[in-house]
């Protein structure tokens, strides 16, 4: 799995392509939740749930129908500080924030695989192309393996998010000359 700091940097990433310009730090701070909340499943390696469980690791809470179910929750939790003409952009964030967890995972050097089509399926999926090193759990973290997980997170994921945070940005600034 690429480190929680990670996630969050991707679906900062993500808000930048899709949310309104004024958007409040509440909606950020939700996709950006989204987007870290499917790691809360490692509490299961300590209450003896087997990895390769549904409810194991990088299982139900990976999938795409987490996903939508924990957008509809955060889009609720939201609902009186979105205006209404920036609702289907907000909804769109949550989706692509919660949605990105998995899929960065998939693109990992390790572990399982992703339950993507959990709870209907229990099989798991990699992507081909597994670029990303995979983390550490815990204390593991704090090496030498750590700082090669975090090189690699910077290349294969915030390098991309910083282009697409330039990219967006200039196409705004470029649509609003425009008009």
């Amino acid at each position: 799995m690429p480190t929680v700091l990670t996630h969050g940097v991707a679906a900062a990433a993500i808000g930048a392509a899709i949310l309104p310009r004024r958007t409040g730090w509440r909606t950020w701070s939700a996709g950006i939740a989204c987007a870290m909340l499917p790691d809360v499943d490692v509490i299961a390696f300590g209450i003896g749930i087997p990895y390769s469980a549904m409810l194991g690791h990088r299982g139900l809470s990976h999938s795409i129908f987490f996903a939508a179910i924990l957008t509809m929750l955060a889009a609720f939790a939201l609902r009186g500080r979105t205006p209404p003409n920036a609702r289907l952009r907000v909804w769109q964030f949550l989706f692509a924030a919660s949605l990105s967890h998995g899929i960065l995972d998939a693109f990992t050097n390790g572990g399982l695989g992703i339950a993507f089509f959990g709870p209907f399926s229990s099989e798991r999926y990699f992507f081909s192309v597994r670029p990303i090193e995979v983390s550490p759990i815990g204390a593991g973290f704090f090496s030498r393996r750590g700082l090669d997980v975090l090189k690699s997170e910077m290349l294969w994921v915030w390098l991309p998010a910083a282009a697409l945070v330039v990219v967006s940005l200039a196409y705004r600034d470029g649509k609003r000359t425009r008009q």
